[in-house]
This record gives structure tokens, C-alpha cells and sequence, in this order.
């Protein structure tokens, strides 16, 4: 079966999804609401289950070609620089870290251009037996099928899914930034109520993000970078030689949010992929994963059903149940990572020292096998 689509976004899940569609044959118009097609400045890391469903859209080479392995998650420390846990030297890891931008411009680089239009904000949907119409602007657009990747304030939840609650506050808050600096190692430092993360994303430059627990949403401060230093007074190096080499126009304050579950990610030939149909906390890194895995199975649902509302309901069957477990589980380790209980900061410095460092990286993978080990569905080579 081949068709025509209508993505909505244009960023990491949006344009996967135009690579997937691509791949089966279909055709694609991208509409992105920002005058230029990007990502925001910042850092993530991606999984094994996330670099098989890049493999399955045809572009895990460049991908792996701008990515930089990450050992964060087997470097371990606290404040004072005691190590928890180390990566043994030479050690292969599971993880590549990205800078955004890069993967993003691996997914541009596979969307033929004439595809993606920006600076077109979706105002309206209305769907009519056998196609769905998009209002942008003074324009509209026909196609057999509309992909809402627009993120957590997605537009078309709002308009399709009117009794949809609003994105979930639990109580946490993230600084990010992106330093220049060569020789730093990755890793996690662990403090009560905090935690600081580093991550090498290639040439020359160092992410960091400071994971903290907030009482209330909407905090902000004139200086977030003295914010982010004073919250991390005394820590370890290389924590602030990073701060020092980041400009502090560049520094990102977020609070972080999740969706409750809704009870389908379709509406007729409306489907909803990646943040726009689950948001989850950043802590098991999974966000862009579970974007990009959407993508393969929508794909591939298209490619071997023979018709759009079958292989739409294959899709909501097989991502609903597997994206609302990983936001529950992501939500948990979010707020757990941000918890000032000295008990419970206590175990989660203790626990990993009593494992030797050899172990770690496997039981870690063990650990998080019901997500790491997810087989993507085959798609037309």
C-alpha cells in the first residue's frame, strides 16, 4: 500500500516518520510551525533499541558516524569526586551521545528538501471519508494520513483529543548547556535532590544537564547559570571549568513533564507519534528512542496492511501498551534521581558499590532489558 502524508513537526520524530513513510513509498509534506527547520542546542543519548530502528530507517551509519560513545550511566560519582562506580578503560559501551543538531541533520539529510515546508502553523484538521485536510496559514493541505509528531503541547492533541489533560508537573526541573572542552570524561554525579550529568557529543563539546527537584513549575532566575553554580557549589571537576566554558545566553531552564495515558493515539487517519502522544521524563533517556521506534512500526504497519485504519490500529495496539510503561517507569526514576531522603540517597550511592565495576555495565543492562532489547519490524530495504 502507498499513500500520501501529512507530517506535523519537523523535529527528531517528525522527520523520522518522513524517513519511514519515504522507505515504504509513500510521499511526505513536512509543515514545521518555526521559520527554520532545527534543534534546540543540547545533548541525549540513544540506546540499542533506539540505533535499531535508525538502522531500519536507513541511516545508522551517519548516525553512528556523528556519535560519540557514552559511559555515563557506568561512571558514577559524588559531589566531593569519590567514584561510585567506573567504566573500566577500553570498555565497549551499549549508549551513543548526540548532540541533537546532529541527529536531527542525519534524519533532514534523508527527507528529500521540496518535502518539508516551514514557518506553517497547523490552525485546523478536518477529516472526510478517505482523507484529512490541514489548514496552515492562508493554505490547506489533502493527504491519507496525518502524523502529529508536534511535541507536548501538541496542537493537534488539543483539536482531536479536547479531554486530554494538560501535560503532568511531578516536580522537576533540568538546566542544560553545551560547553567547549576536549579530554572530559563522561559521567553522573549524584547529589540529594540533584544529580549532574556529562556527556562528550563530538567535536569538542561537552552536554550537561543538572536534574533538580522543584516545588512548583515556572521558576525561573535572571542568571540560570549562577543558579546552576550555585547548586553545584563545591562539586567535583570537571564541573566547573564546564560552566565556566559555557556562554550563559545558551543556557536552557526546562521543567519537566509527562502525559497520562490516553486511551488511543488514534483519531480516524490522525495518528499521534513520539512527545505528542507520550512525553516522558528524560531518565532513562528514552524520549527520542520511543519517537524513533513509532516511526519503524507505523511504517511498517502501512507497508504490510492493506488498509489505513487496520494498520493505524496496529500501530495504537503494539506502542500504546510499551510507550505508557516506559513513561511510568522513566517518572518513577525521575523523581527518585531527584529526591533529597537521605535514605533513599543512601542506597542509591550504596547499592552500586557493592557490585565491581566489571559487573555493572551488564547488570545495568539487564536491569533495563524490557526497553534495550525491543526488536524493530522489518522495513523495505
Amino acid at each position: 500500500m502507498s499513500g500520501s502524508a501529512i507530517v506535523i513537526g519537523g523535529g527528531i520524530g517528525g522527520l523520522a516518520a518522513a524517513v519511514g513513510l519515504r522507505r515504504i513509498g509513500w510521499k511526505a509534506t513536512v509543515l514545521e510551525r518555526t521559520s527554520e527547520l532545527g534543534e534546540i542546542g543540547a545533548g541525549m543519548s540513544q540506546s540499542p533499541n533506539a540505533l535499531r530502528a535508525l538502522e531500519e530507517l536507513g541511516v545508522a551509519d551517519q548516525a553512528r558516524a556523528v556519535g560519540v560513545p557514552f559511559h555515563g550511566v557506568f561512571n558514577l560519582r559524588t559531589p566531593s569526586g569519590d567514584h561510585i562506580t567506573r567504566a573500566l578503560p577500553g570498555g565497549v559501551s551499549p549508549l551513543l551521545g548526540f548532540h541533537r543538531a546532529d541527529l536531527h541533520r542525519v534524519l533532514m539529510d534523508a527527507v528529500p528538501a521540496e518535502w518539508v515546508r516551514t514557518g506553517a502553523e497547523v490552525t485546523a484538521i478536518r477529516q472526510a471519508e478517505g482523507e484529512v485536510t490541514v489548514a496552515y496559514g492562508s493554505e490547506e493541505l489533502r493527504a491519507d494520513l496525518v502524523v502529529a509528531a508536534d511535541g507536548v503541547r501538541s496542537t493537534v492533541r488539543r483539536l482531536l483529543w479536547p479531554d486530554a489533560p494538560d501535560p503532568r508537573f511531578w516536580g522537576n526541573t533540568i538546566w542544560r548547556g553545551v560547553a567547549k572542552a576536549d579530554g572530559v570524561e563522561g559521567g553522573m554525579t549524584l547529589g540529594r535532590g540533584r544529580y549532574f550529568l556529562v556527556m562528550p557529543v563530538g567535536r569538542g563539546r561537552v552536554y550537561w544537564g543538572l536534574g533538580a527537584h522543584a516545588d512548583r513549575p515556572g521558576v525561573r532566575y535572571d542568571d540560570e547559570l549562577a543558579e546552576v553554580r550555585r547548586r553545584t557549589r563545591d562539586w567535583h571537576d570537571p564541573i566547573p571549568a564546564l560552566l565556566d566554558a559555557t556562554p550563559p545566553e545558551a543556557v536552557l531552564h526546562h521543567d519537566i513533564t509527562d502525559l497520562a495515558p490516553l486511551a488511543s493515539y488514534v483519531r480516524g487517519r490522525v495518528v499521534l507519534l513520539g512527545d505528542a502522544a507520550h512525553a516522558m521524563h528524560p531518565d532513562m533517556a528514552q524520549g527520542a528512542a520511543q519517537s524513533l521506534e513509532d516511526a519503524v512500526v507505523l511504517a511498517a504497519a502501512l507497508a504490510e496492511v492493506g488498509d489505513i485504519s487496520a494498520a493505524l490500529s496496529r500501530y495504537d495496539e503494539q506502542r500504546r501498551p510499551r510507550t505508557q510503561t516506559i513513561v511510568r517507569q522513566a517518572r518513577a526514576k525521575g523523581r527518585g534521581s531527584t529526591s533529597s531522603n537521605a535514605v533513599n540517597y543512601h542506597l542509591r550511592t550504596l547499592a552500586p558499590r557493592v557490585v565491581p565495576s566489571s559487573r555493572w555495565p551488564g547488570l545495568a543492562a539487564r536491569a533495563l532489558a524490557s526497553v534495550w532489547d525491543w526488536t524493530p519490524p522489518r522495513l523495505p530495504r
